[in-house]
């Protein structure tokens, strides 16, 4: 197989993302992250464009929908998988966060494949290292629920497995995602408050929540909506190792045709 080449400008992230080549012919990749992120931070917009709607999965798209797809045209293609990932790739509301253990510069870009992708094509065996490592990736539709325990899922995932509108054994203790999620809530709510009192000289109450805390609030409760996104400014009130997997697996890790 051969190495993906890019028919986009590069670098397409040079502020957030450095890309790292192999020197050799095994077509190695990995990209490391050029900033700092509290946990769930905002690291990049999928944005129309650079992204494009695919019409079928392919090795460069990632999942968004039941039936849904989306070319990322740029450099995120080149963000591996992990079991213990640190970025969320909330293709539903359209943009990548930091992880509940925030983001660190110098540190590894990676997402959780089966958080977007239901089923693979060409599965393959992680080599992440990480002591969660679920071993053959091949999409959330092939994971049993205490393999799922604790991830975070996408919408379309949750339905597809039939999770919403019932509780199921992976939902039935509050993970800590859910729970570091919550408390970003909850801490946001508590800064706006603050802010509009000190601004305004007197203690008001807030009815308003910024739209990025209620696609928190959505994310925790599996209700997406699409544009439902969380902007630079909202973003503003939740801040205060070998093989690339997708050419492990022949693909971004969508579930690609072959």
């Amino acid at each position: 197989m051969s190495h993906v080449t890019p028919h986009w400008t590069q670098p397409s992230h040079p502020a957030i993302q450095q890309v790292l080549y192999a020197t050799d012919t095994s077509f190695t990749t990995k990209s490391l992250s050029l900033i700092n992120l509290p946990p769930f931070g905002l690291f990049a917009k999928l944005d129309f464009p650079p992204c494009t709607p695919a019409p079928s999965p392919t090795y460069a798209t990632v999942q968004c929908g039941v039936d849904a797809h989306l070319n990322l045209n740029s450099d995120l293609l080149y963000i591996n998988h992990s079991c213990d990932p640190s970025l969320l790739f909330d293709t539903t509301n359209l943009v990548v966060l930091a992880g509940p253990k925030g983001l660190k510069a110098g540190e590894e870009l990676t997402f959780f494949y089966p958080s977007t992708e239901y089923s693979m094509a060409q599965p393959f065996d992680c080599f992440c290292g990480s002591a969660e490592c679920k071993g053959r990736i091949s999409g959330a539709r092939d994971m049993g629920e205490e393999q799922l325990r604790g991830m975070f899922l996408n919408a379309h995932i949750r339905e597809l497995l039939g999770m919403n509108g019932t509780r199921t054994r992976v939902e039935e203790e509050e993970d800590e995602t859910a729970r570091a999620l919550r408390n970003v809530v909850e801490a946001a709510n508590k800064a706006l408050d603050s802010y509009l009192a000190s601004k305004n000289g007197v203690a008001v109450k807030v009815e308003k929540k910024l739209n990025g805390v209620n696609g928190v609030k959505r994310a925790l409760n599996g209700e997406y909506k699409n544009g439902g996104g969380i902007t630079e400014v909202e973003a503003e009130g939740l801040r205060a190792r070998g093989t690339t997997s997708r050419e492990l697996s022949g693909e971004m890790g969508g579930d690609t045709v072959a």
